[in-house]
């Protein structure tokens, strides 16, 4: 059994901590390619002009516009933030 601490945030999402764990790396994997071709853009203006805003609206999509929340669990203080994206 894990402890609290770890099965939490996960719950209050709709996941098991496995689960949440895949999805967290996805969305690492999402951001680390959009970073790269953030950087990529930075050195060659002509190249991937709309690929790091296209990771971010994916990642609005998948966080925030379709989330399925845990209709017991508290409210997020941050999704306030993340609306914002």
């Amino acid at each position: 059994m894990l402890p609290r601490a770890f099965t939490e945030h996960p719950d209050s999402v709709g996941e098991t901590y496995f689960e949440h764990m895949v999805s967290a790396s996805g969305f690492a994997a999402t951001m680390a390619a959009g970073a790269a071709a953030c950087f990529l853009h930075g050195l060659f203006p002509f190249a991937f002009q709309k690929s790091g805003s296209r990771r971010i609206v994916e990642l609005h999509q998948r966080m925030v516009a379709n989330r399925h929340r845990n209709p017991s669990a508290e409210p997020s203080p941050f999704l306030g933030v993340a609306e914002g994206i």
